[in-house]
């Protein structure tokens, strides 16, 4: 079947499947956050496909185009987790058998880390938030800055050191403040 240019082939044979097609990803992709985004990337990889040839069957390309979008999400959302538990500083990590007032003294702490990440110069608190909060190595850094590897190591250091003399400070100590 031959995708017709006024998109009554769309409105006729894709979209009367989107609430199927919807609680399709809601069951075997329950992780997915934006169903809004799958679906509508679906759509328009199918409306590009159509244009270069035929489909011959709506749904069943619909669902395999949006199966390997929510897929390809997954794999994203896996490359961008924004901690990696293994790099967590030891201030950051809760006993189970936390009180109130280690709990209400740790939540303190990770908001004095916070300000001071944000007391950082800009680059360096960029090259910080992206090594250290979201696990980017530094080939990748330096690539999506377009500086030196080097660079981003130096200010890393920087950042860091900054951080714990901020922390210092204010009292912390911990392996970022001591």
């Amino acid at each position: 079947m031959n995708v017709r240019q006024d998109g009554a082939w769309f409105a006729e044979e894709v979209l009367p499947h989107e609430p199927l097609l919807r609680a399709y990803l809601q069951k075997h992709f329950p992780a997915l956050v934006d169903l809004d985004d799958i679906v509508q990337e679906a759509h328009l990889r199918l409306l590009k496909a159509g244009q270069r040839g035929g489909i011959a069957s709506g749904k069943s390309y619909l669902f395999a185009v949006a199966r390997n979008v929510a897929i390809d999400a997954i794999r994203q959302n896996r490359r961008e987790s924004p901690l990696r538990i293994n790099e967590l500083p030891d201030w950051c990590v809760l006993e189970e058998s936390a009180n109130a007032a280690e709990t209400a003294s740790v939540r303190q702490e990770i908001c004095l880390a916070a300000e001071a990440i944000d007391a950082l110069p800009p680059r360096c608190r960029e090259i910080v938030v992206l090594r250290g909060v979201r696990g980017l190595p530094y080939r990748e850094i330096s690539q999506q800055l377009g500086v030196s590897e080097q660079t981003v190591r130096v200010q890393m250091a920087r950042g860091m050191k900054k951080c714990a003399e901020f922390l210092r400070q204010r009292g912390v100590q911990g392996s970022l403040g001591s």
